[in-house]
């Protein structure tokens, strides 16, 4: 074997993953395109403004709205791996509500009614919500009930034909733009986990009320509200799923919706890594690139070595929940290994900028703090430590 039939590794080269084909790879490429050529010239508005409701439209006009739901209510058909693939691209809109608000549309509110919905509920929300015409919340948390879901007190009771709702959700991602809402309710105080309900809630019904807009950290191009419902009135054909069945409708949520976080978060940690790595190489001090200075060629070693390390997590764990599998306690470890990763990545991409990094000018600062909520929505770092604690019984 001459030196020339030796193999040497080529750093340049496009990685695709095995669980990705070349379908997976043109719909990425389309995606991208999309994202960087309409959506991230909108992203310092947006940071300011909250991004606008033709968004949604547009992207339902495209079929990325519904990559992963059936044909039938006018999705594409595809795979779960075409819903990684819509969570990884969006980053590149610079603009991490906007992949929030999205992401609460298609892997949050849509997927429980799909699976639990009735033909008359997919038809009314479904359809709409993949064509963009509707856009949809979750409400789980409230005011005194976060991390403990089983604390809502937001209470749905039985009148004749009709439900009462009556409570409050906060931190409620579309809750001003949103025409419908997938909200947890209590509908039996003295069942345990077996008293909670799920319903579907017009927002336009009299007594729902968008109390406040919050202003938050990060995250800023998305809205989030806090919502009050008083004496709000629906039909028993309001019901999600089975009566007495919500906190385990939820539980399934929760899953699908940790996953593709993680997902988003390995792809903002590779992005910020990406876009820092390019600083490096065109930044100078001491008459050299900052780069080669090995304290920082160092540093982009270990966030490199921590960002691998996470995306392999999240692709196998997205393998096996492709082929059926129910793996929560993986799901579980993904989404807190990769969120922690994505925050330490963003924290050390600040470093590296130096007083650059901490200006709104490069964008940096802005990628911590929309990243930094990774560690709480859909569950956080301490809940699930205690789940997959737990699933060794302990």
């Amino acid at each position: 074997m001459t030196t020339v039939d030796v193999l040497k590794p080529d750093f340049a080269a496009q990685r695709k993953h095995f669980i990705f084909t070349d379908e997976h790879e043109q719909l990425r490429e389309s995606i991208r395109r999309f994202v960087i050529n309409e959506l991230q010239p909108h992203a310092e508005e947006w940071e300011e403004t909250t991004f606008p409701d033709w968004v949604f439209e547009r992207m339902g006009e495209l079929g990325f709205l519904g990559l992963d739901k059936p044909e039938q209510y006018g999705g594409q058909g595809g795979d779960y791996y075409t819903a990684l693939v819509l969570a990884e691209e969006l980053v590149h809109a610079h603009c991490g509500g906007l992949g929030m608000g999205i992401a609460v549309q298609t892997d949050m509110a849509m997927p429980p009614i799909l699976k639990f919905g009735t033909e008359e509920q997919k038809r009314e929300w479904l359809v709409p919500a993949i064509q963009g015409k509707k856009i949809l919340c979750l409400g789980i948390s409230e005011p005194d009930a976060g991390s403990d879901v089983a604390g809502i007190k937001t209470r749905a009771r039985r009148d004749g034909d009709e439900y009462v709702i009556d409570g409050s959700k906060t931190f409620i991602t579309n809750g001003h733009r949103a025409h419908g809402i997938v909200l947890v309710t209590k509908t039996d105080h003295e069942a345990g986990y077996d008293g909670f309900t799920l319903f579907l809630v017009p927002m336009d019904l009299p007594g729902v009320i968008r109390e406040k807009r919050l202003e938050k950290l990060g995250m800023h191009a998305s809205d989030t509200a806090l919502l009050a419902f008083q004496d709000v009135r629906v039909p028993a054909s309001a019901v999600l799923g089975q009566i007495g069945k919500g906190f385990y409708h939820i539980m399934w949520e929760l899953q699908g919706e940790r996953l593709i976080g993680a997902a988003g978060s390995v792809a903002g940690a590779q992005h910020v890594f990406d876009r820092t790595l390019q600083y490096a190489k065109e930044r100078t001090a001491f008459g050299r690139a900052i780069g080669h200075f090995q304290v920082t060629r160092h540093k982009f070693a270990e966030m490199a070595t921590k960002i691998e390390t996470a995306r392999q997590m999240v692709y196998t764990t997205a393998w096996r929940f492709q082929h059926g599998e129910y793996p929560v306690r993986e799901i579980t470890m993904a989404k807190l290994h990769a969120a922690r990763i994505a925050v330490e990545v963003a924290d050390e991409c600040i470093q590296i900028h130096g007083g650059n990094g901490y200006m709104k000018e490069y964008g940096i600062e802005r990628s911590w703090r929309d990243l930094r909520l990774n560690r709480i929505g859909a569950g956080t770092d301490e809940i699930m430590l205690d789940v997959i604690g737990r699933s060794y019984g302990l």
